[in-house]
């Protein structure tokens, strides 16, 4: 039996239709969507909730305008029917919630019809992009028009570069931490006003997407992860295409290795001898690739050690596994390997293996060392990654946990104990690993299970609320959240008695005093809410 059509929150049916008759005259009939063959789509496509309560995200209608117009459109119609806005990009922010919206109710604003490559200067390495260009079509624009430069893909590239950025998505090359290589947005505020943030308050000027701070406060972080505006126009960074580049993998035997690697990785992008992020990779992680579990273990709960380790020696891979690339010209690429080489063959056991690319050789690329994803190294996005929804068999999904690591083998082999033991305890392997910044480690935790059985929806969601709460006890933070987990997650934030959510409340009472934009987003939520800090927080 089909669950009632979800209506915007204290929102009658008649008044509902009206609106969508407005927003209809607006944006064209086909770009508002409300019957549930149109809805599905804006589902959770990976959702943990229970069968009594599956669509708690569940929008009201999905709008999708095509320009800033119709964007401010909207966004008058909205605040005079008094009805919430849960702006996407595209809505790939897949295994964290993927476009549905917070509250149950929300009408889902897709900007996907505004994508737009509004400019890619080759001199100066950056681009122009609207909400809906994918990482796809940036980098199927530079190949076509012979731009030698790369983006920096995240580990799915049909997503899109503002929505990942706006998440602080991570990749793998020297331009990996998106975030800081942001420059310049376009800003449609709640009241419908249009703000430049850095260097394109000023109106003509020539370092809109070459100076991020601009003159006076930096805004752009203020736009990251929140619901204080929509994002229309963001201004990335782009790497000019290397002379060389050469494709690094290490393996390394035991588990406790771990330790080892992180305390021979920090000090190497301490010094930017590894110019980008690194990637360790848990065994699991590598295979799920490469192959399915009932390749190597069918019974129920985690892989044991014997098979584990079966499955190691027939891939020929290591318990850790080292992902990393080195770029420019030859002497400096072969001077930054040697180094590499000897820091990481001091690991007892381990084994190093590099791939040469050369700059044509890379803009041909048609292949890629073994591993998912490995061409994102090359500046290229794929798909690879999905494979893992085959791991586990059935109607393959995921729930990710995501915290944050100092850069210290202890903490990360402390990290790793916890979070493998609790996944064990609930069932489920670990397939993880950790991105390297130079001082802190990403390390993403996959719970992947079968959607169609309730009974691994529920041991995810659960496994995934226990280790928020452990995690956040022994002080590691989540840097990106599941909808399901971002009040949980929010509520972590208890310095000074919440001052940080209290400061945040502010600014959205402020930017946003109706509460219209994506209410709930990262657990801030419009004044009086019953999950506003003021009023206490599960």
């Amino acid at each position: 039996m089909n669950a009632p059509q979800a209506l915007p929150p204290d929102c009658s049916a008649a008044r509902f239709a009206q609106a969508l008759r407005s927003f209809a005259a607006v944006l064209g009939d086909d770009a508002v969507l409300s019957a549930p063959s149109g809805l599905a789509a804006y589902l959770d496509p990976y959702s943990p909730l229970p069968d009594d309560d599956p669509d708690a995200f569940a929008p009201a209608a999905v709008l999708l305008p095509g320009s800033v117009t119709q964007v401010q459109a909207v966004l008058r119609l909205a605040s005079a029917a008094g009805l919430p806005l849960w702006p996407v990009s595209i809505g790939r922010n897949l295994a964290y919630g993927g476009p549905a919206p917070r509250l149950r109710g929300t009408l889902v604003l897709d900007l996907r019809r505004m994508n737009r490559i509004l400019e890619v200067n080759p001199t100066l390495a950056y681009a122009l992009v609207e909400p809906g260009v994918s990482y796809f079509d940036l980098h199927a624009y530079l190949h076509r028009e012979g731009i030698a430069l790369w983006v920096d893909p995240p580990a799915v590239g049909w997503g899109s570069v503002v929505g990942n950025t706006l998440e602080r998505g991570i990749g793998v090359t020297p331009y990996g931490d998106h975030a800081a290589m942001q420059c310049g947005m376009e800003v449609v505020l709640a009241s419908g006003d249009i703000v430049r943030t850095g260097m394109g308050a000023l109106a003509g000027g020539s370092a809109w997407q070459l100076h991020r701070d601009g003159y006076g406060p930096g805004l752009d972080g203020l736009f990251m992860q929140s619901n204080f505006g929509i994002v229309t126009k963001m201004g990335i960074w782009l790497m000019p295409a290397p002379e060389t580049a050469l494709l690094c993998q290490a393996s390394f035997a035991r588990e406790a290795d771990l330790e080892a690697v992180v305390e021979t990785l920090r000090p190497l992008r301490l010094a930017d001898v590894l110019h980008g992020p690194a990637v360790i990779e848990s065994a699991v992680r590598w295979a799920a690739s490469v192959s399915a579990r009932r390749d190597w273990h069918d019974g129920a709960g985690p892989m044991p050690v014997a098979a584990l380790d079966h499955m190691i020696r027939a891939l020929d891979i290591g318990w850790w596994n080292l992902r990393f690339g080195l770029y420019g010209p030859p002497a400096l690429v072969q001077a930054r390997w040697r180094i590499a080489r000897k820091a990481f063959g001091a690991i007892d056991g381990a084994r190093l293996t590099a791939w040469p690319y050369s700059a044509a050789s890379v803009a041909s690329v048609a292949s890629a060392p073994p591993g998912g994803g490995a061409v994102g190294l090359l500046g290229v996005p794929s798909v690879a990654a999905m494979r893992m929804l085959s791991w586990c068999g059935g109607d393959g999904a995921h729930l990710d946990v995501s915290p944050l690591c100092p850069a210290t083998g202890t903490h990360a082999m402390r990290q790793y104990r916890l979070v493998r033991e609790r996944a064990a305890a609930y069932g489920f392997d670990y397939y993880g690993g950790f991105t390297a910044a130079p001082r802190c480690l990403h390390h993403i935790f996959a719970a992947i299970f079968d959607r169609a059985d309730p009974v691994q929806r529920s041991q995810a969601r659960a496994l995934a609320h226990r280790l928020v709460d452990e995690l956040g006890a022994a002080g590691y933070g989540l840097y990106r959240a599941h909808l399901d987990l971002m009040d949980r997650v929010a509520a972590q934030q208890d310095f000074n008695g919440h001052a940080m959510q209290a400061l945040v409340q502010r600014l959205k009472d402020a930017l946003d005093p109706a509460g219209m934009l994506a209410p709930g987003k990262q657990g801030i939520w419009p004044a009086g809410h019953p999950s506003t800090p003021a009023c206490g927080t599960d």
